[in-house]
């Protein structure tokens, strides 16, 4: 099953194998155009059924690491065309992961200074790379964020609308919106975190208002049938708090997204532990609630991804850092090979080294 092709009413994959979405810094951070090495990174890799790019940023504000390709404009829809053809070429799909990272983030990032943007005033205790005093990427704190405004939080779709505008510009074949990982939609979905007394917090309805909003705007777009939505149920990454009703909460959205027939739901278990447990209660209550396809992400190799696919929970399996040092870790699934091992103090330093230089099989 793991290589049969997969199709939905709009789209078809060659195999069930997703790359997923992995931050590899490798852009120029001033116009955050992708150049010619990220154009061979993702060729490379274009055996994937779907290849789901590093997160996008879709405006100056929502960049929260230095030299990431962003989306906002012409110039930088150009160079992921470029990425986009060289993936086609190679027989590939490919979607663009629209993102703003909210409080995740430091104000040396952006063009004017202005501090991270986030649901409420309260600053992610984690860490971020910004700008150097000689231009070599450095670690700092994220900085305090400014919370939005009514305004400001109601333009965020208007955003995405605008990228996925510059990713059909850039020929991706689809796009995922990022509501995971700590990241602002996340944030804004956070009961702990969102204090607001506006029409985007207090109830679960409010707090999912900000994605919802965001996927009818991308959807204006985009055939619903080739936008996917993330979310990292149980998740803590970047300072977050697990949802306390896990279950009320992401069947929530499982079904918003349903009754909107969008094509993918992404669901990513940073621990690798429970999305493996055929008895845990979450994976068959998305099921339940949502008929396009589920990704799943997190600690899957062949065996492990063969077995969430025969039980029903998921429709196709995303792997995240053995696709970092194996360009053709489809085929390597294939034959049973011997996998590259990653070596991670490359994963953010810039350069090939690391990058596109892992091997592939020569056999």
């Amino acid at each position: 099953m793991l290589f049969d092709t997969y199709a939905n009413s709009a789209l078809t994959f060659a195999n069930h194998i997703v790359m997923a979405p992995m931050t590899r810094s490798r852009a120029d951070h001033r116009d955050a155009v992708p150049n010619a090495m990220m154009v061979e990174y993702y060729r490379q890799r274009a055996s994937a059924g779907l290849i789901i790019s590093e997160g996008v940023p879709t405006s100056d504000r929502a960049r929260g690491y230095i030299h990431t390709g962003a989306l906002w404009n012409e110039a930088q829809a150009a160079g992921w065309k470029k990425v986009n053809q060289a993936v086609h070429a190679a027989g590939g799909k490919i979607f663009a992961q629209l993102w703003h990272v909210g409080r995740v983030s430091h104000s040396a990032l952006h063009a004017d200074r202005s501090p991270p943007a986030g649901v409420s005033g309260q600053a992610a205790k984690t860490k971020t790379y910004i700008p150097g005093p000689d231009g070599v990427p450095q670690i700092a704190d994220c900085e305090m964020p400014s919370a939005l405004s009514t305004a400001e939080a109601k333009g965020i779709a208007v955003e995405f609308g605008h990228a996925a505008r510059m990713a059909r510009l850039a020929d991706f074949d689809g796009v995922e919106i990022h509501g995971a990982n700590g990241y602002l939609f996340d944030q804004f979905r956070c009961p702990q975190l969102n204090q607001r007394s506006d029409e985007y917090g207090g109830s679960l309805e409010n707090r999912y208002r900000m994605l919802l909003e965001t996927v009818d705007a991308v959807a204006a777009v985009y055939d619903p049938a080739c936008i996917a939505v993330r979310q990292s149920p149980f998740g803590t990454n970047n300072d977050m708090q697990a949802d306390p009703d896990p279950l009320g909460t992401y069947v929530y959205i499982a079904q918003h997204l349903d009754r909107r027939k969008i094509g993918f739901l992404h669901i990513y278990d940073q621990s690798c532990t429970w999305i493996h447990d055929a008895s845990h209660p979450l994976m068959p209550a998305l099921r339940q609630a949502y008929r396009g396809a589920i990704i799943a992400c997190g600690g899957f190799n062949k065996e492990n991804a063969e077995a969430i696919l025969a039980r029903g929970h998921a429709n196709l399996v995303a792997i995240g850092k053995p696709f970092i040092s194996n360009p053709d870790l489809v085929e390597r699934l294939k034959r049973g090979a011997a996998l590259n091992a990653f070596d991670q103090k490359t994963f953010f330093t810039g350069g090939a080294r690391g990058y596109t230089d892992y091997p592939a099989l020569t056999v």
